[in-house]
């Protein structure tokens, strides 16, 4: 199941990757992602909603819950791209070590458990 981020959340998704990117580690795109999950190194997950055809992203959910990974899906493609410092859209970004993001990690996986809503 994937947890459609409410839009008081989606800022906090983004800025959780922009300060992970500056100080921990992402890695960008859905192959990484579902390297990193498989390998049982992330730590969050990201996916644009908006990625045509939407099969490129949707084996990262079910990838990320069977693995215990907080996996979020925010509405755009070019705005994860943005946060993560592309200057091109990503369809995912997993956050590999979360830096000073850590406790915004924290709070979006406990809006999580406490809001339950899935798609």
């Amino acid at each position: 199941m994937v947890y459609e981020a409410p839009k008081e959340l989606v800022d906090k998704v983004y800025e959780a990757v922009e300060v992970a990117k500056a100080t921990g580690k992402i890695r960008k795109g859905t192959n990484e992602a579902t390297k990193f999950i498989e390998k049982g190194l992330a730590k969050f997950v990201a996916i644009a909603k908006d990625v045509n055809p939407p099969e490129i992203t949707m084996h990262i959910p079910l990838l990320a819950e069977e693995k215990g990974v907080p996996c979020v899906q925010i509405p755009s493609k070019e705005e994860l791209g943005a946060a993560a410092g592309l200057d091109v859209p990503t369809g995912s970004v997993v956050i590999i070590q979360e830096g000073e993001a850590k406790q915004l990690i924290k709070e979006i996986s406990d809006r999580m458990k406490s809001t339950k809503i899935t798609t």
